[in-house]
């Protein structure tokens, strides 16, 4: 039950078209810059805690979108679903995904930088 759920997560996140591809690589280089860069600073515990808390925030992000949308299939804040001729297409997410992703971030670093 569970795995099936994710891979219909897994299919709807590489098929989507919510951010242009560019950005979907992007994403990653940032993220693998910032381990770096938390490695280099903070050492590799609390990159592993910085690390767990931005997997942990994301992935509940990500539920509520999930649950709100109904599995991806009606709007919901910024997720836009249209329907056309039978299909549905979905427009870019918007501003309040981005902002939670640089919450997210930000809450991470506070923590990393406040544990001793």
């Amino acid at each position: 039950m569970i795995g099936d759920e994710m891979k219909k997560d897994i299919e709807f996140l590489k098929k989507h078209t919510l951010q242009p591809k560019w950005w979907k690589i992007t994403k990653i280089f940032i993220l693998l810059g910032s381990l770096i860069v938390i490695y280099s600073i903070f050492g590799i515990i609390k990159t592993i805690i910085w690390f767990s808390i931005i997997l942990a925030l994301a992935t509940i992000v990500h539920l509520i979108y999930r649950v709100n949308t109904n599995t991806y299939t009606k709007t919901w804040m910024d997720f836009k679903v249209v329907e056309i001729d039978g299909k549905r297409t979905y427009g870019r997410i918007g501003f309040l995904y981005y902002t939670l992703v640089a919450f997210i971030f930000l809450i991470a670093t506070i923590v990393v930088v406040l544990v001793k």
